[in-house]
This record gives C-alpha cells, sequence and structure tokens, in this order.
C-alpha cells in the first residue's frame, strides 16, 4: 500500500550504513520499491570511504562503490520516488580521510612534537579542511536529490584539541567554535545549491553554540533507546534533554532519529527493544511537529541485512495503522511486509520472547575474545535455559534469513554454555587432583575432550549459518565479521585440545594456566546503579612499579533497562591471576560511577575472599550534567587495592 505525502505526517526516511557494510548495489536497488510502498520518501547513505571520490582519488576502500554505481543506486531511487541525502562526515568519523597519507595533516590530535596522529578526526580550522570538503561535497552534489547533504558532525570528542583551536576556544568558547565550522561547512553547502544537515549529539555538549548556528540548517536528533517523554544523553546518566525547542527557535529544522539495528556484535535486533525506540520517535516527531523520522541503520555487518529491513518495514505500521500500539502486531506487520512470511503474528511472539536472551553488551561480548574470563561463581543454569529456548526457536519453521540468524544465534549459546561449563571442570579436576584421584581426572579430561569435538561440529555448523547471512545480500568472494569471529574460535577451540591431549598423560596441568582460565581467578560482582560509559578493569603491578591492565570490560549493555538514570545491574567479572600474591587493583575508566563487591581470589581448591568482602566500594566519578565530556581511556578515574587475607575460606 502506497502511503501519500501529507501536510500532517513528518518526512519519512531511512537510512543503508555503506561505510560499515557491503551490500551489492543490485541488492538494494530491489529492496527501492518496497521502502516507497511503505511510504519512505528519503534514502539516507552514511559513506565514508565506501565510494570512490573522483576528487579525492585514493579515498575509498578496496571494495568501494565506483561513482557511477553511486549514481545507479540514486537513479534507482529516483525512480521509485525517494530522494537521496549523501551523509559526508567532516569533524567526528573523518578516520576515511587522515589514513590518507596526504591528509594526515588534517588531523586534531598531535603528537608532543607537534606531528599529526594515525587516528583521530580532522580539525575544522585547518587551513585545507574547507578544500577537501568542498572536494567532497561538490562530488556528492550530484547525487543529492533531495535538495540536502548530511555532513556528520556527530561524536566530535576530540574537539578543541590542537593548539590552533585550542587558542580560539580560549578566546571565543567551545560552543562558538563548533559553530563557526558549522557556519563555514553551512555557506559552503549553500554555494552548490543544497541544505546542510548535522547530527545534533553535539548541540548536548555546546548548547550555547544553538543560537549562533544559521537558519536553515536541518539538525537530526538521534537516540537508540525508548524514552517515556525526552530522548536522553547517555554521558550526562541518561539524562532527559530537548532540543527540538531551541532549534525551532533558531529556525532549525528538526528530525527525529529511532535505529532499527544492532548495536556492535548482537547477530539480530533486539527487536522489542528497536520497536520502542520507534514507536517513541514517532510519538515526538508528532508532539513537536518535526520536518522528519529518519530510521538509521548502523554497522550491519553481523546481521543478515533482512533482519533490519524487518524493522523499517514494521515501522510502517505507525503511519499505516496509527491505532495499533501493539508490538507483536507491529512486528507481524514487518514480517509479513518485508519477508511475506506466512503466520507471522506467532513468529513475532517468539522473537521478541528472545529479546529477554539477547546477545547484548560488553559483559556478553567478552567471549568473542577470550575464553578465560568465565571462571566464576554465576550459575551456568540461566545460559543452559537460554540454550534450550534456541534450540526450540531454531527449529521453528521461519523464512531463510532468520533461520540463518537463529542458527548463529544457537551457536551463541552453545558456546556460552561450552566455555564457562569448561572452566568449571578444570577447577573440579584440581579438587580431585588434591584428594588423590589422579585417574579419574584423566577420565574427565577425556570426557571433555569429547566434548570439545562435539562443539567443534557446532562451530561448522554456524559457520554455514554466517555463511547464509552473509552471502545473501553481500559479495560472496569476501567474509564478514562473523566469519573472523568463528575463525577465532576455532583456534583457542584448538588450543583447548590440544591442552586436553596433553592433559590426559599429565593432569597436574590443570593446577596451571589453561586455555579457558588462569591459575587463579579473580572473581567479583560490578554493580552499575548509575549507567554512562564505563569501563572497569584489573590491573597488576609489575616489580618494577607499573601497572599492566590483565583485563578489562565496558559496562554498557546496549539495552533499553539499562538506559535510565538508576539501574540495579549487577554483572559478574573473572580474571586470570598467575599467582595468589600478585599485586592487584581493580578501576574504573571514562564517565560515571560504578560499585564493587564480593571480591575473591580463587583456584577451585581455595577462597581468598578480600578483607571486607561484602561490602560495596564506590569507584569512578558521577557523570557530568554538562559540557563536552573529556573521555581519555588510559586514564584511572578511580581505584581499589586489593587485599586478601591470610585466612582461607572454604571454597
Amino acid at each position: 500500500m502506497s502511503i501519500p505525502e501529507s501536510p500532517i505526517l513528518p518526512v519519512r526516511a531511512f537510512q543503508w550504513d555503506l561505510a560499515r557494510q557491503v551490500e551489492r548495489p543490485d541488492f538494494l536497488q530491489r529492496l527501492l520499491p518496497r521502502y516507497a510502498a511503505w511510504g519512505y520518501r528519503e534514502l539516507f547513505l552514511h559513506l565514508e570511504d565506501a565510494v570512490h571520490y573522483p576528487s579525492l582519488p585514493g579515498i575509498g576502500r578496496d571494495d568501494a562503490w565506483g561513482y557511477e554505481q553511486l549514481g545507479e543506486l540514486v537513479l534507482a531511487a529516483a525512480r521509485n520516488g525517494i530522494r537521496v541525502v549523501p551523509i559526508v562526515n567532516l569533524l567526528g568519523h573523518t578516520q576515511y580521510l587522515i589514513k590518507h597519507p596526504d591528509l594526515r595533516d588534517l588531523n586534531e590530535l598531535r603528537s608532543e612534537r607537534g606531528q599529526p596522529l594515525a587516528n583521530g578526526q580532522i580539525c575544522p580550522l585547518h587551513p585545507r579542511t574547507l578544500e577537501v570538503a568542498e572536494k567532497l561535497l561538490r562530488d556528492m552534489a550530484p547525487y543529492c536529490t533531495a535538495g540536502k547533504v548530511h555532513v556528520g558532525l556527530d561524536e566530535s570528542f576530540h574537539l578543541g584539541r590542537c593548539p590552533r583551536c585550542r587558542d580560539e576556544v580560549g578566546r571565543i568558547g567551545l560552543g562558538a567554535h563548533f559553530a563557526g565550522h558549522v557556519r563555514r561547512l553551512h555557506a559552503l553547502a549553500d554555494s552548490l545549491g543544497l541544505q546542510l544537515g548535522m547530527w545534533a549529539d553535539m548541540l548536548y555538549f555546546t548548547p550555547e553554540a544553538i543560537p549562533l548556528l544559521p537558519a536553515g540548517l536541518t539538525a537530526y536528533d538521534w537516540y537508540y533507546y525508548p524514552f517515556p517523554r525526552l530522548p536522553r544523553v547517555e554521558f550526562f546518566n541518561f539524562a532527559e534533554r530537548d532540543l527540538a525547542t531551541p532549534l525551532r527557535q533558531q529556525g532549525i529544522r528538526y528530525y527525529g532519529c529511532p535505529m532499527n539495528g544492532a548495536f556492535r556484535h548482537e547477530p539480530l535486533p533486539v527487536f522489542g527493544d528497536r520497536l520502542a525506540n520507534l514507536r517513541s520517535w514517532w510519538r515526538r516527531c508528532r508532539e513537536v511537529k518535526a520536518d522528519g523520522y529518519l530510521v538509521t541503520s548502523w554497522e550491519a555487518g553481523r546481521l543478515a541485512l533482512e533482519t533490519t529491513t524487518i524493522v523499517d518495514a514494521a515501522a510502517a505500521g505507525l503511519w499505516e495503522e496509527p491505532a495499533t500500539d501493539d508490538p507483536a502486531v507491529l512486528l507481524a506487520g514487518g514480517l509479513a511486509r518485508a519477508l511475506g512470511a506466512k503466520r507471522a503474528l506467532p513468529l513475532a511472539r517468539r522473537l521478541l520472547q528472545a529479546d529477554a536472551r539477547a546477545f547484548a553488551g560488553y559483559p556478553r561480548w567478552r567471549i568473542n575474545d577470550r575464553w578465560d574470563v568465565f571462571a566464576g561463581a554465576e550459575s551456568l543454569k540461566a545460559y543452559e535455559a537460554e540454550l534450550r529456548f534456541f534450540d526450540r526457536l531454531a527449529a521453528t519453521p521461519m523464512p531463510v534469513p532468520l533461520a540463518a540468524s537463529l542458527a548463529f544465534r544457537r551457536y551463541l549459546a552453545v558456546r556460552d554454555v561450552f566455555v564457562r561449563r569448561a572452566a568449571r571442570e578444570v577447577f573440579r579436576w584440581r579438587r580431585l587432583l588434591a584428594k588423590g584421584d589422579r585417574e579419574l581426572v584423566t577420565q574427565y579430561v577425556t570426557s571433555s575432550a569429547r566434548e570439545a569435538a562435539a562443539f567443534g561440529r557446532e562451530l561448522r555448523t554456524a559457520r554455514t549459518a554466517a555463511r547464509a547471512m552473509w552471502i545473501r545480500t553481500r559479495d560472496p568472494q569476501a567474509s564478514g565479521p562473523n566469519q573472523s569471529m568463528l575463525e577465532a574460535d576455532e583456534t583457542r577451540l584448538a588450543d583447548w585440545r590440544a591442552w586436553l591431549r596433553q592433559a590426559k598423560s599429565q593432569p597436574e596441568m590443570a593446577l596451571a594456566r589453561t586455555p579457558v582460565c588462569g591459575a587463579w581467578q579473580l572473581q567479583f560482582w560490578v554493580h552499575n546503579l548509575a549507567p554512562a560509559v564505563q569501563k572497569v578493569i584489573v590491573e597488576e603491578q609489575k616489580p618494577d612499579g607499573t601497572w599492566h591492565e590483565l583485563a578489562g570490560c565496558f559496562t554498557i549493555e546496549f539495552r533499553a533497562f539499562a538506559a535510565r538514570p538508576q539501574t540495579r545491574i549487577r554483572r559478574e567479572l573473572t580474571v586470570p591471576v598467575d599467582r595468589p600474591d600478585a599485586v592487584l587493583r581493580i578501576a574504573v575508566r571514562g564517565i560515571g560511577r560504578v560499585e564493587v563487591s564480593h571480591v575473591a581470589l580463587g583456584n577451585g581448591l581455595e577462597t581468598r575472599r578480600s578483607a571486607v568482602f561484602r561490602t560495596r566500594h564506590s569507584l569512578g566519578v558521577d557523570a557530568p550534567a554538562q559540557g563536552l565530556p573529556v573521555v581519555d581511556w588510559s586514564v584511572n578515574r578511580g581505584e581499589l587495592a586489593l587485599q586478601f587475607p591470610a585466612t582461607k575460606a572454604p571454597a
């Protein structure tokens, strides 16, 4: 059903993140008539180095689209009544520029000798910045069929760091410094006959810039969790903020921007959270009479792209059936529109049930990088129940993109149980060795070797699922991040199996470090009571007095239940330690405060508890209420020196 234009509704728009996904042009072109039928009128293309710019050769990456290919997509969109808005980042997220040797000097970040670093963002006052910006925008101007260009400017946390920018900030303030860059870009876009757009998040941090911005600008306000009244700011401990009112007073157009997909390493969207985010923004856009409603998509390379398309299709229910507020009905509509799913409502309800078992947040994602940080006291029952759920769900008939995604998700559930159980087995073997049951340990090692072989078969099945998620929409000659993750799992599994083969004849090896746990394991709880942007780390002091990071974990959950000023989230963290007399400390970095408790050091034979085991220790600093956050991940914002008394509590 085609939705007519209406002065009552904001412009409906969607985004494809070409900068971080490599969908085939032919596949995307085939989707355009469907998006038009769902009522979308604008397509935003996040580019960075995903296209070869004629005026800046060498910027496009190896698999970048050709300039003509991009033109074919824009033309196909026009044939379907969809206008295109290219997104060309021109402040934050400009690594695509400074990675090129000829543009490295644009970097805001400098060494002590004044040399540009390899990573950072472009300097708004560099003499060549406007020259480069003009080349990029002039190249994209023919493809700005909506008469607009979007220049990003989001998450520009290095703003004002180079000497020339520090000097200007000292004279006129950070807000005026930022507004000056926006005004120059606005004038450049105007000279090309284009309206300028930017993400709005930097205005949360520099609200004093708003009165200095030019009228005629468009600000895109994004926030990716549901909210009851106003969008929130993560760096401010999820405090509410209203940008629509001051922007409108300044004559600036306003779009509200939800998100359709997954965060970082999730294998499929958390559909309930996504739908709630869509509904929050649709309600707000109607309330403030927003100019547009943009459903964004980011870093979709770990997903089957059809799963984000389901969310875009579900959003159409907001304007096609405005009386419907049932998430299952909205999702069923998306399944039917995007995939032609049969029995869509029962399937939607099952997918929403999976939200409670989402593979989301850094505490879950640590397993992608290492297997030796899960030898703790946390019960396996929840993970085993999760596996049983995905066993049942993966057996449910459903369209291929979802079937492949859930088969891959089931593998992650298998891995969670396998890795955690393996660590606990090592601890059990140590207790048996202490009793002299060496032969029994050998039997258990043999059993674990069989389990490892079975896991290897699961891993091969997961490779098939990951491949199916990838090749339906992307270059089959390339491989994606899920496949890279599975290759790392194969390496870790090979290490574990090799260790088990040796341990059959040398079971005493279990007393030392293993591929799944340390000789000792530091265990503690992290209480995330006031979420912001925190990272908890464990450090060991070396003989020369320096501190070395053993492991760390961000506290960000990427879930609606964590996106609020006060929570009661508790996560167990464990870290392998080589010896019980190691000098250790727990530290917090980033923005915000956490509490830690139940700190213990164990090896399966004994547990050495911290001097004040159950006491909660507050670490870090309160999140700010205003200003641009200074995030330095190399600096501790709070530390807890660990002391374990000589007395030993039973394991």
